[in-house]
C-alpha cells in the first residue's frame, strides 16, 4: 500500500456506494423474476440484516485489497475493471458451485446468472471506484 491510507478509504466508499446501488437494483429486479422461481423454496421470507451487512463490509474490502488498489497505484482503472470482475467471478462461483455441488436442486440458471453478475457488478464497482478516487485524490 503505497498509496495515502485515505485514497483507500475513498475508494471503499465510492465502491460500497455503486456496488450497493446496483446489488439493490439487481436484487430488487431478479428476485421475483429469477431468485423466487428457481429456489423459492429454500429462500427465507425477509433477509438477516447482519450477515447481509457483514458480507458487504468483507466483500468490499477484498475488492479494495485485490482490485481497486492495486489498480489505484499502477494509475489504471482498466486493470480494476479486470481484476475486479475476475474476483467476483471468483467468489460468486464460491457460493453458486458450491450449491450446485452439494444441494440436490441449484438450477443452473441461478448459478450462470449469479457468475454473470457477479464479474459485472464487482468489475463496474471497482473500475468506477478506481477513476472516482484518482480523479479526486489524484
Amino acid at each position: 500500500m503505497n498509496l495515502p491510507f485515505a485514497h483507500y478509504l475513498t475508494a471503499y466508499g465510492i465502491a460500497a456506494v455503486v456496488f450497493l446501488g446496483l446489488d439493490a437494483i439487481w436484487l430488487g429486479t431478479m428476485a421475483s423474476r429469477l431468485y423466487r422461481p428457481a429456489i423459492g423454496h429454500l429462500m427465507a421470507d425477509g433477509f438477516a440484516v447482519a450477515p447481509a451487512v457483514l458480507f458487504y463490509l468483507l466483500y468490499l474490502v477484498g475488492m479494495v485489497v485485490f482490485a481497486i488498489g492495486p489498480a489505484l497505484e499502477a494509475r489504471k482503472p482498466l486493470q480494476a475493471l479486470a481484476m475486479g470482475a475476475l474476483l467476483g467471478l471468483i467468489c460468486y462461483a464460491t457460493y453458486d458451485l458450491t450449491n450446485q455441488a452439494t444441494l440436490k436442486q441449484w438450477p443452473w440458471a441461478v448459478t450462470l446468472a449469479d457468475l454473470a453478475w457477479g464479474a459485472f457488478v464487482t468489475g463496474v464497482s471497482s473500475a468506477v471506484a478506481t477513476r472516482l478516487t484518482l480523479a479526486w485524490r489524484g
